[in-house]
């Protein structure tokens, strides 16, 4: 499970600072705090579904998109 997480919190860091945002413009973005961007893209914890809507909808993306990699 750890290994997902780590590759989820390392796809959603990549796609924040492929737009240039800080992750405190992404928590603004996503309606969340900035201390849940940071436990997820550290993958220091299990990430709610809605979290990750939430995150994929401020990218302008699909959730797909954030959870599809190779493990």
């Amino acid at each position: 499970m750890e290994d997902v997480l780590l590759k989820l919190g390392s796809k959603i860091r990549y796609e924040r600072l492929k737009r240039k945002m800080s992750q405190e413009k992404l928590a603004e973005l996503a309606n969340l705090n900035m201390r849940t961007i940071s436990i997820v893209e550290n993958g220091q914890n299990s990430v709610k579904f809605i979290t990750i809507y939430k995150i994929a909808e401020a990218f302008g993306l699909e959730i797909n998109d954030l959870v599809n990699f190779k493990l």
